[in-house]
């Protein structure tokens, strides 16, 4: 059976427009449609469609989703959490690409996709469970066309493009049916760009034309190694070798994010096959809540950066010219509170994980191998004190 998909009739050369050529001459600038003084400016291919409203709504998605991120990093340290994944600073990437997504496409997230779980509906606090260790993610991703979060670097690429392949044969792409069309996309970060599954991936979605977006937010540092270590040459001009176009976007513009994820996306969905974004944006937080970032970059760089900050951009754009308010700002700021105190109450009622549940549910039956390693774990555990002999994980 081919995978081949002819080119679509309708919309081909516009797309071919917007991304240009994949050519080695091929030299994106820096998509941006609102600076970090919040005007808006022109490009010359990407154009955001939403108005005022519209950017109100990425707004109040922005605020809740960071203080969610903000909330969740302050149970860890209240020992409420065993581990977190920071996205501080890289709410537009998120929130855009997400907001650009259809209800019937498919996302593949890595560890730190909080804000785009928000944009699928998922609920914060089921998001929670996984970083207490009660659950490995409780929510359906065939009710949200949100995948489970992936821990194992750069997997979630192969899953997407497996999954694209299998929306290629079900006869979902291409058909011209904008509530049928479907698309699918793979998020991961720069450092997971140097792993072979990604990689393999790029190489499997070109070959079959998967409808695969493929959004890397480079937020510079793969942990602690900086992003001139990853590669010698701007992360989107990788597509090329590839075979499928690349563009590099403002990580930090709500507005770009949205209007040039929301062109690759239909472009998969007419059949036109993959594309890789460049979110270029920064970490501002830590890789997870046991790295301390001090001690592998500068804080003149995150100074820096604070100047770019993706919800202040926006805030500056309402406040000047569409006419937002204080009122409209306190809203947001209590809906963010309201969600805050949710969640606080919520992870407290989450149950205490239980060391020995590891053992279980590793297969689908119990071998005698397991079982019997945890057993010897659960004696081992027997020889504490009394306060450290309930198998429970002590915050």
């Amino acid at each position: 059976m081919s995978n081949d998909l002819p080119a679509p009739e309708v919309g081909a050369e516009k797309l071919g427009a917007v991304f240009g050529p994949a050519s080695a001459d091929d030299q994106h600038d820096l998509v941006q449609l609102l600076t970090p003084e919040g005007e808006r400016v022109e490009h010359n291919e990407f154009a955001f469609d939403g108005d005022d409203e519209t950017i109100k709504g990425f707004y109040r998605d922005l605020v809740l989703t960071r203080r969610i991120d903000v909330e969740a990093t302050s149970l860890q340290r209240q020992g409420e959490l065993g581990i977190w994944a920071q996205l501080l600073g890289q709410e537009a990437a998120q929130i855009g690409s997400g907001r650009a997504l259809e209800p019937q496409d498919m996302a593949f997230p890595t560890y730190r996709e909080h804000g785009v779980a928000w944009c699928r509906g998922v609920d914060p606090l089921a998001l929670l469970g996984l970083f207490r260790g009660v659950d490995h993610g409780n929510w359906n991703p065939a009710d949200k066309n949100f995948a489970l979060y992936t821990i194992v670097i750069g997997a979630q690429a192969l899953h997407a493009t497996g999954y694209g392949m299998g929306q290629l044969r079900d006869g979902v792409v291409g058909t011209g049916d904008p509530g049928r069309d479907e698309a699918t996309i793979a998020y991961f970060g720069d450092g997971a760009t140097s792993q072979g599954d990604v990689n393999e991936a790029f190489i499997w979605a070109s070959v079959a034309q998967a409808p695969v977006v493929f959004f890397c937010q480079n937020n510079q540092w793969a942990i602690s190694e900086p992003i001139e270590r990853q590669t010698r040459i701007p992360l989107y001009q990788r597509a090329l070798g590839f075979g499928f176009p690349g563009v590099r976007v403002d990580g930090n513009d709500v507005l770009a994010c949205h209007a040039v994820t929301k062109a690759a996306l239909q472009r998969a969905r007419e059949g036109s096959g993959p594309t890789f974004v460049e979110a270029y944006t920064y970490r501002m937080g830590a890789h997870t809540t046991t790295d301390d970032p001090t001690r592998y970059r500068l804080s003149t760089d995150l100074e820096h950066w604070k100047l770019k900050d993706p919800i202040e951009r926006v805030r500056a754009y309402l406040t000047r010219h569409a006419g937002a308010d204080e009122s409209f700002f306190a809203d947001v700021e209590g809906e963010a509170d309201e969600v805050a105190k949710r969640l606080r109450t919520g992870c407290r009622a989450l149950p205490e994980p239980q060391i020995l549940d590891i053992f279980d549910q590793v297969y689908a039956e119990q071998t005698d191998e397991l079982a019997a390693e945890r057993d010897a774990y659960a004696a081992y555990l027997s020889t504490f004190s009394d306060d450290h002999n309930t198998a429970e994980v002590v915050s």
